[in-house]
């Protein structure tokens, strides 16, 4: 399936890019992190297992259990603190 994937923040800057949108057999958001992170480079470590990331599915935020669906847009950002 499709799915539009979008970048913020410091994982934006470390990946050079804002979005992109792929082709992925995943399940669920847990999946397709895993499957990013296999890429290697920078995706490994911006989005490895351990490092602070949030992950929202059409724009709600969202447990790595949610299931994926055809079109639907995911992101990926860090915690925000505020100030």
């Amino acid at each position: 399936m499709k799915v539009s994937i979008r970048y913020f923040a410091s994982v934006r800057e470390a990946l050079g890019r804002g979005g992109e949108t792929i082709e992925t057999s995943a399940r669920d958001l847990a999946a397709l992190r895993d499957e990013l992170v296999a890429r290697g480079g920078a995706y490994a470590w911006s989005l490895a297992r351990g490092t602070a990331v949030r992950v929202a599915l059409d724009q709600v935020m969202s447990e790595e259990s949610a299931v994926l669906g055809e079109g639907c847009e995911v992101a990926f950002f860090p915690p925000v603190t505020g100030g």
